[in-house]
Formats: C-alpha cells, sequence, structure tokens
C-alpha cells in the first residue's frame, strides 16, 4: 500500500510505492495528474535540486514518477555524499560504469516501469529525464515504445576515462539499433550538458552522429555539470519542459 512521504521532507506531497519488474524492487515516488514522466536522479541521490526540478514538471501539467535508485531521499547533496556512493554504484550489478557497449541491466526495470505508465495513463507515450550518471538511462528506455520523450542531460556512463568510454553511449548494439531506429521514426532526443563538461566525454558527437537530425542538443558555455539541478540553467529547465509538452500534448 502506497504511503505518504515523511513530514518536513522536500518529498512532502509525493507518495511513496514499491516497484516490482524484472526481478528488481525499487521505490517509487509519484506526484501530479496528466501524462506520464519518469524523472531518474542523479548521483548522489534524489537530491532537493532533482525533487525541485521534479515539482516543477508536475506543475507543467504531468504525473511525474521519480525511481529511487540509490541515496537517500531528500538528503542534500555533499562531496562527501557524493563521494561515498559512487564506489557502491561500481560494484552493483544493476549499473554498468565502466564496460563499452553494454546496457545497464536496470534498463529492463525501467522499461517495465514506463510501459505500466502509460498503460494506465494513455497518451502518446511517456517522457523519461534522466541525469549525469543516469543521462544514458532514457536512450536504453526509448527502445519501448511507450517512450515519447527521452532527454539526456549530461550523460555520464561508463565513466568517461579513454577515448572508447568517452565516445561510448551505454547502450547493447541490438539496443543501439533499436534506439537509430526509433529516432528515425520520429521520435526525437533531447540532450543538455555544459560544453566544457568532462564527463560527458565525447557522447554529444556520437548522438549527433548516430541519430542525426533527430537529436537537439542544448549547450551551454563553461565546464560545469548539472544543467538541470546544482548547476541549473533555466533555458535547460524551459527546453525540457517545453519538449515534454509538446511530445506528450500536455493541455496548455
Amino acid at each position: 500500500m502506497a504511503t505518504l512521504a515523511r513530514t518536513g521532507s522536500p518529498l512532502d506531497g509525493w507518495t511513496r510505492a514499491e516497484y516490482d519488474a524484472d526481478g528488481r524492487t525499487h521505490d517509487i515516488y509519484r506526484r501530479g495528474t496528466g501524462p506520464g514522466v519518469i524523472v531518474i536522479h542523479e548521483i548522489p541521490g534524489m537530491t532537493p535540486e532533482v525533487i525541485e526540478f521534479a515539482d516543477e514538471v508536475v506543475a507543467a501539467g504531468c504525473t511525474v514518477v521519480m525511481p529511487h535508485l540509490f541515496g537517500v531521499p531528500g538528503r542534500e547533496l555533499s562531496a562527501g555524499y557524493a563521494a561515498a556512493i559512487v564506489p557502491q554504484l561500481c560494484v552493483s550489478k544493476e549499473f554498468t560504469t565502466f564496460a563499452t557497449g553494454r546496457t545497464s541491466p536496470i534498463a529492463g526495470w525501467l522499461r517495465s516501469l514506463s510501459r505500466s505508465l502509460h498503460d494506465e495513463l494513455g497518451g502518446p507515450g511517456v517522457g523519461v529525464v534522466g541525469m549525469c550518471f543516469t543521462g544514458g538511462f532514457a536512450l536504453a528506455m526509448m527502445v519501448d515504445d511507450s517512450v515519447a520523450a527521452p532527454v539526456v542531460a549530461q550523460p555520464s556512463t561508463p565513466f568517461a576515462i579513454g577515448r572508447r568510454r568517452s565516445a561510448d553511449l551505454a547502450l547493447s548494439p541490438d539496443d543501439l539499433a533499436a534506439v537509430k531506429a526509433r529516432a528515425a521514426g520520429g521520435c526525437p532526443v533531447l540532450g543538455l550538458r555544459y560544453a566544457g563538461d568532462r564527463a560527458t566525454g565525447t557522447r554529444f558527437a556520437t548522438l549527433h552522429r548516430e541519430l542525426g537530425d533527430a537529436f537537439t542538443a542544448v549547450e551551454f558555455p563553461g565546464s560545469k555539470h548539472a544543467t538541470l539541478t546544482a548547476h541549473r540553467q533555466q533555458e535547460g529547465v524551459d527546453a525540457v519542459l517545453a519538449f515534454l509538452r509538446r511530445r506528450l500534448e500536455v493541455d496548455a
């Protein structure tokens, strides 16, 4: 049974439940009405800045679901907190952090969540916003037809160590072929990053090459990282909200 998040938390007003699929169970937090959007948090977790962005998507007329994949929901961002989370992700069997040409196993669970949300809410499909460590998850989920609005914000896996990893999209060859086919069939991809962000490597060049005109990049000067949260750019937030409204046919 769903329960409300604890009083005094940035998650006040969000409903928490468990979602089981693909042999995995994770908490999900939900709020809003309208077409579905899945907002996937970045490292180190579901920080207040991530929740604030998700609240804006709710205010734009969407039902937002936030999966809790790691970290402590609502905990403030700090360097020490992030440093403690990264080693856990590196040894987790759910995520691919260094290998190239592979899709993270968590993608199956996320795709199931997207299908479930779309089956419930209907409409053109579901939006997905991935950030940082989870940026590429929006591409992995795009393999499923339920995803209609994938947003890739500063994708940072596999970790950009070396030329090959820096260019890799964290997709298996079959998944990459499926993403290219969906893009060619009319499902565009929106990407955001700071132009000097080393964590994103050369992935935007790969996306331009593989997806062509189906990929739109919104880039900002400088070498900061979190375009929608800690290093927020309002132009980027506005671009994401406009993309979601258009693709999901959100009522004005």
